[in-house]
């Protein structure tokens, strides 16, 4: 409830921005072949909450997220060494280009209830807008919109 008053707040508030001005561009992956034990170590190497998962050819063909972990290796009580990332992940199935509305891929994460958008430029995965982008964003706005009504 908290975090779709949070997105709403968030699409009110930056109609004009772009996704490709707030997204993250640096997208880390991982190779479909490897464990979810290598993901868990990679995600907690780089501090990060999910990882985009792509075939030998650097295709990408989805997304893991920590809630992935949750689902679907620790409530089954899998060993994560045992459990291939194919197995794991969650295919895109919603995404923004980098010139979507910021306010539209808001929109998106709600409607589809995901806290992470990947952004994709001809068929390639370019960035990814997640919930903490927003949240930058909005208090950038927020001390923006403070410093000139202090002006004013």
């Amino acid at each position: 409830m908290l975090r779709n008053l949070f997105l709403l707040i968030i699409s009110k508030t930056v109609v004009q921005e772009i996704v490709s001005q707030i997204m993250t561009r640096h997208v880390v992956t991982i190779n479909s072949n490897k464990s979810a034990l290598d993901a868990a170590l990679l995600m907690k190497e780089k501090r990060i909450s999910s990882l985009i998962v792509q075939d030998d050819d650097n295709e990408s063909l989805g997304i893991i997220t920590e809630r992935d972990f949750v689902k679907r290796v620790c409530a089954q009580d899998k060993k994560s060494s045992e459990v291939l990332i194919s197995e794991l992940m969650s295919k895109i199935q919603t995404f923004a280009e980098p010139d979507t509305p910021v306010d539209v891929a808001v929109q998106r994460m709600i409607n589809n209830r995901i806290r992470r958008l990947p952004v994709i430029s001809d068929g390639h995965v370019i960035g990814i807008i997640t919930v903490t982008d927003l949240a930058k964003e909005l208090r950038r706005i927020m001390l923006t919109k403070g410093i000139v009504e202090l002006i004013d």
